[in-house]
């Protein structure tokens, strides 16, 4: 009677003896099945990782961070209009006005002296005798100390007298520091900016750097900071300011209003017009770049879809056959009493088991190589990736291979013991 039970163990026996009977055919599904969790598991873990890596650097600088520039702010597909590149620069007088606003904590002002689209690279030497255009160079004020984001780990920010004599005096980041003084303190030694000597007086801590970081431009901690009236003596004409304002707790959307509100006045928008200016908020620059990796996720699901379709199909192909070559077998268990739900069953188990069998080796290998990636890029696994992946393979093997089993459960036990 064990042929008439159709256990789960039974059915799963003869899946596995109609897989290795076909070796060929159930390679080539289950490779195809393979590649599509392969991939999907690419994709989820490095959008994953990117947005996690996004959400920590923007929030770095705060949740109730407002921030403001002349051109739009945030991931850019194109180059920025010719409206935007005509905006009058956001000023120092616009930093001030901000911060006297009721619902503002702290208004910095960065001047960006680094910016060399269209102007004379900045050399920074070192007394290692390394030279460098690529580092960010920012002026700010005594008060950067107050605002969220760097965070120092040795020395100082320089102070208001420094600020007001317009000293030679910097902050370094990380990138910098193992760049120009890799074996030893930088605290009090000097680096050449533009020709001129700087005094180093504060080191900052190392952060969690986009993209994998990889130095240069791409570094966020290749950066350094000094008062704003010593980048003016470096770049006379530099006008290139971001504006960073932190809003009271509590005052978020309030304080997005009054700023607007003000900056809409002091650069003579008229009612009606848009801003010419950008304000963002550290949610919604999330929010605008989980939109963008939304997107590409999308695309990478197709592209992985496109592997599980073919592995379906070839699901069904193999079902199909060994529906064909087994019809007497078939027969056999209908003339001693198996029902047509023992016999779908079967086939369904064999398909699942099929497709799973490639689905499991997906898990494998992607888990594998997202560990490898992570030397190279950000990667991470969401917990959903795995599950999702095998849940997929064995319901592609369960959809395609329903209309085989169908056909198989239908076959009249008759006609089945007369096929040769």
């Amino acid at each position: 009677m064990k042929i008439i039970s159709g256990t789960f163990l039974e059915n799963l026996k003869m899946a596995m003896a109609t897989i290795r009977g076909h070796k060929l055919r159930s390679c080539l599904t289950v490779f195809g099945v393979m590649v599509g969790v392969i991939t999907a598991m690419l994709f989820a873990s490095i959008i994953t990782a990117i947005n996690v890596s996004v959400e920590r650097e923007v929030e770095s600088f705060g949740t109730r961070s407002i921030f403001l520039y002349k051109m739009d702010i945030g991931i850019r597909t194109s180059m920025p209009t010719r409206e935007e590149r005509m905006r009058k620069p956001l000023t120092m007088e616009d930093a001030a006005a901000i911060a006297e606003l009721p619902t503002i904590e702290l208004a910095i002002p960065y001047l960006d002296i680094s910016n060399n689209f269209f102007g004379q690279k900045i050399n920074v030497t070192g007394k290692n005798g390394k030279t460098s255009s690529s580092v960010q160079l920012n002026g700010t004020l005594p008060d950067v100390e107050r605002a969220p984001g760097e965070i120092l780990v040795d020395g100082r920010w320089f102070s208001q007298s420094e600020h007001d004599t317009k000293a030679n005096v910097c902050v370094i980041g990380d990138f910098v520091k193992e760049s120009y003084f890799p074996y030893s303190s930088p605290i009090g030694e000097y680096i050449e900016i533009g020709g001129q000597e700087f005094r180093v007086i504060g080191l900052l801590q190392k952060r969690e750097q986009l993209f994998g970081g990889g130095g240069g431009n791409n570094d966020q901690t290749n950066i350094i900071y000094m008062p704003m009236g010593a980048a003016l003596k470096l770049k006379p004409n530099a006008d290139d300011l971001f504006i960073l304002a932190v809003a009271r707790e509590g005052l978020l959307e309030k304080a997005k209003d009054d700023v607007q509100d003000l900056l809409r006045i002091r650069r003579q928008v008229k009612l009606g017009d848009k801003n010419n200016f950008a304000m963002e908020t550290a949610a919604s620059l999330i929010d605008q770049f989980k939109a963008i990796t939304g997107g590409v996720f999308l695309a990478g699901f197709v592209l992985s879809s496109v592997g599980l379709l073919i592995g379906g199909i070839g699901v069904m192909n193999i079902m199909l056959v060994s529906v064909t070559e087994r019809t007497r077998e078939i027969g056999i268990r209908k003339a001693v009493g198996a029902k047509r739900l023992d016999i779908l069953m079967q086939f369904l188990i064999e398909a699942a088991t099929l497709t799973g069998f490639g689905g499991l080796l997906g898990l494998i290998i992607g888990w594998m190589l997202s560990f490898l990636m992570r030397l190279a890029l950000p990667s991470y696994i969401p917990w959903a990736a795995p599950v999702f992946g095998f849940a997929a393979s064995v319901g592609i093997g369960i959809f395609f291979g329903l209309w085989p089993a169908w056909r198989a459960a239908r076959l009249d036990p008759i006609e089945a013991l007369r096929y040769e």
